[in-house]
């Protein structure tokens, strides 16, 4: 979507909102048709579909791996590689090979102990093997006997990773003979092979990610893959990792071979993340704790830099069982916990008075930190598992770290008290910039008390803050979720305002949701107003793409409009344009404002094809990734800032006739402007 606002005449948008479908017609009961015979839009029993093995992954694989895109397609190589990884955590691999062809398989290959090949006692004639790449939800992961710690417990990563391929090729070595068996977009292409003795143990998987799901654009890079296959090794010090392109693959030849072993672990990972960066103590703090039964293991690394890391300040990756897990969660949580109590117990100990500031913001601020956890029956969120939601993996970090931090700090005086004094100098700074936000407001609103529900933002400046004022909390929570904090600031409303047209001054000055309006923004009404007072370079008014929509938008204009004109002159107001409909197909998505939009995008991108077409029902329903990439991002959205004509006074008896006290005017401007919306009415 383009980023440039557009003009838009005063009430344009409110005057033609989307056409509403029409309504159904009431009819007598009439007797089932025949399940063979579905009458057309009708909904019975044939109707109903069971998709069977594979097919569900296959139908809605963003479920399942998150999208279609390419950050999807790299997480079938990290289901792939994880498995492995399970292997060697489990004491039973040292060697993983990982080799990415001309053609673009990709091939891991491990000394493990190999996928069972014997026959499945539940799944007569499959072997385990074959239930494993086919069935969902199956693998030796659920009782912890095979392993006892994993990359997750879905039991669903092989066998997406075999649905949504063109093929994969499974081969194993296992009881002293190779096994193999071929397979197509979920389906066994035959059955297991027994191919001959052999002496070498383990499994290697060989997958070509399938065009028809992906779309032919969307491509394996070598580079990420390189990286990822490092990540593993730094996270486990027991593995040897092996690395390998064809060389039609890559532009850089350093990438053609390597080996990654790293017998220190994170600290050997942090030290090649900071390479040169000056750090406030001559040594990180690293190590590494098993706990015995059933708490885990922790391994970290963290050191602090006055100068930052690149465009970063600070930086926290986190893993759990080697599973990145880039969204944080308890474990990181438990990290920052240890250190900042660690940190002021020291103080405590060195009568550091100041310490009493400090929270775990400052003493993150400007770490580069490192956190890997082990843990038995880990939980996510979602089957992507970017957050870690176990509650035990917080308190295993707690009591992992606090002793060893403990040690650190006392065993190196000179170096401890150089960090406290860098958090707390931190802290200071925090407080110091909050009080000249809060002066720098303040003086913008004459110190008028903020309204609760209002999500300010954090910029001290007028210049380039906006406000979106959002129709209930749902949109609202989302809109908070997408925004950019330093920037943007939301003020939820309750359902419609106040028509200020039609109400007297009493109802006015006695509405809640408009009083809370006007402190946001910092102004009074009226004859009051002053531009100089106005808390907010924009407002935007961000409702949903439908009828109730446009009449929430309505009443606002109306409002800005009777009360603060001069805003609307100096061109601060704005409506946004959300989406109504996503469509989709492999790995492109596209998003459309309105029906005819939508008509035109398939016309135009999808003709030919049958791609996924979803409507959003409202703001509050849409995530907040998408709300920020279609409607909130500056760089992505389009604005339509309302205008006032020079003729102002037929824009004055427009909003009498339209939002006045006289229903029979509103009557006779539907009658004599009814021709207009014929088109947006199916008749």
């Amino acid at each position: 979507m383009s980023a440039s606002p557009a003009q838009t005449s005063l009430f344009d948008d409110a005057l033609n909102p989307p056409a509403a479908p029409p309504l159904a017609q009431a009819s007598e009961p009439v007797a089932a048709p025949p399940v063979t015979k579905p009458t057309p839009g009708g909904y019975t029993a044939v109707d109903i579909e069971v998709l069977e093995g594979l097919e569900p992954v296959r139908k809605r694989p963003g479920m399942y791996i998150g999208g279609t895109d390419e950050r999807a397609l790299h997480h079938l190589f990290a289901e792939v590689l994880d498995n492995s990884m399970d292997e060697a955590v489990a004491g039973h691999a040292r060697l993983i090979e990982v080799r990415f062809d001309a053609d673009g398989a990709l091939t891991v290959k491990d000394d493990g102990r190999g996928i069972p090949v014997d026959p499945h006692p539940k799944h007569p004639g499959k072997s385990a093997l074959e239930v494993i790449m086919t069935v969902l939800h199956s693998g030796g992961k659920f009782s912890g006997k095979a392993y006892e710690t994993s990359g997750g417990l879905h039991g669903v990563g092989v066998s997406v990773v075999n649905a949504l391929s063109e093929r994969v090729e499974v081969t194993v070595w296992r009881d002293g003979f190779e096994h193999r068996q071929v397979f197509s977009r979920g389906k066994p292409i035959g059955g297991l092979e027994k191919i001959g003795p052999s002496k070498k143990r383990g499994t290697a998987i060989k997958f070509l990610p399938d065009p028809v799901i992906f779309g032919e654009g969307v491509a394996f890079k070598p580079a990420r893959l390189y990286r990822m296959a490092r990540s593993k090794a730094y996270l486990f010090r027991g593995v040897q990792i092996k690395w390998s392109c064809d060389p039609s693959r890559i532009q850089d030849q350093t990438l053609a071979e390597a080996t990654f072993h790293f017998p220190n672990g994170l600290a050997d990972f942090l030290a090649e993340r900071i390479k040169d960066v000056a750090t406030v103590t001559p040594d990180a703090f690293h190590g590494r704790i098993e706990r015995t039964g059933e708490a885990g293991a922790v391994e970290w690394a963290v050191t602090w830099t006055p100068q930052g890391f690149g465009e970063a300040d600070g930086f926290m990756q986190s893993y759990c069982n080697t599973v990145p897990t880039p969204e944080g969660g308890t474990h990181e949580a438990g990290f920052r916990a240890a250190l900042t109590r660690g940190l002021k117990t020291y103080a405590d100990l060195i009568n550091e008075k100041r310490a009493g500031i400090v929270t775990a913001d400052d003493v993150i601020a400007n770490a580069g930190a490192l956190i890997s956890v082990f843990v038995r029956n880990p939980e996510f969120q979602g089957q992507t598992k970017e957050r870690l939601s176990s509650s035990d993996a917080q308190k295993l970090v707690e009591a992992a770290l606090r002793d060893p931090f403990d040690h650190w700090l006392t065993a190196s005086p000179k170096a401890a008290r150089a960090l406290l004094d860098f958090v707390i100098e931190r802290a200071e700074d925090r407080l110091k910039r909050r009080k000249d936000r809060e002066v720098a407001r303040a003086s913008a609103t004459r110190k008028l008390r903020l309204p609760g529900k209002l999500a300010d933002c954090s910029a001290g400046a007028i210049d380039g803050a906006e406000l979106f004022i959002v129709e209930g909390d749902s949109a609202g929570g989302s809109a908070k979720q997408a925004r950019d904090r330093k920037t943007q600031a939301i003020l939820p409303l309750r359902g419609k305002i106040l028509n200020v047209a039609s109400a007297t001054g009493d109802k006015l000055m006695g509405n809640k949701e408009l009083s809370d309006l006007m402190l946001a923004l910092g102004v009074q009404g009226g004859s009051k107003y002053r531009e100089e007072d106005l808390r907010y370079d924009r407002i935007v008014i961000m409702t949903d793409a439908d009828v109730d929509g446009a009449h929430i938008a309505s009443l606002l204009i109306t409002f800005f409009y009777r009360q603060m004109p001069e805003m609307i002159r100096a061109g601060r107001l704005y409506l946004a344009l959300p989406p109504l409909y996503r469509i989709s197909h492999g790995g492109k998505a596209v998003y459309a404002r309105d029906d005819a939009h939508k008509d035109e995008l398939l016309e135009t991108q999808f003709k030919g094809k049958k791609p996924e077409i979803g409507r959003f029902k409202g703001l509050g329903e849409m995530m907040p990734a998408q709300l920020k990439e279609t409607t909130m991002d500056p760089s992505k959205r389009t604005l339509a800032r309302v205008t006032l004509p020079r003729d102002e006074g037929h824009v004055e008896e427009l909003v009498e006739n339209l939002m006045g006290r006289k229903p029979e005017q509103r009557f006779r401007f539907i009658q004599e402007n009814a021709e207009f919306a014929a088109a947006d009415v199916d008749i």
